[in-house]
């Protein structure tokens, strides 16, 4: 399993791109749907919820698709390194295994804030009372 990872990041240019694929991830996950929450708040404290919520989705999608497309840029780079490099690519490239474990980061990082700091409950506690 070292010997997967070592064989995925080596040489320092592949491990700057690995780093910047990571990076990329992670304002996929976390910095896109914060900054366009953001930007719909300031649209609703001077146009509609509407307005807001139509702004909000647009960008996020359109934020993701030109995310994307500039990952599988770098992970393109990545791998052409890689070929070079060993003469073959490896059976998953760098963003793959990057992309997975990364949102499954995420999935993790919201289910704790979710249910350990924003107050919410799995099951309604005070039913009737």
């Amino acid at each position: 399993m070292a010997e997967r990872f070592r064989h995925l990041l080596g040489g320092p240019v592949s491990l700057l791109l690995v780093l910047v694929m990571l990076a990329g991830c992670l304002f996929l996950w976390v910095g896109v749907p914060l900054g366009w929450l953001w930007i719909g708040s300031q649209v609703q404290s001077s146009a509609s919820l509407g307005a807001a919520m139509a702004v909000t989705m647009a960008g996020v999608v359109a934020t993701i698709i030109l995310v994307v497309i500039a990952l599988s840029q770098i992970n393109g780079w990545h791998m052409a390194l890689q070929e070079r490099r060993s003469g073959h690519l490896p059976p998953n490239s760098a963003l793959e295994v990057i992309f997975v474990s990364s949102a499954g980061l995420a999935v993790v990082g919201f289910v704790i804030w979710f249910f350990g700091f924003a107050g919410a409950s799995p099951a309604p506690l005070n039913i009737g009372f």
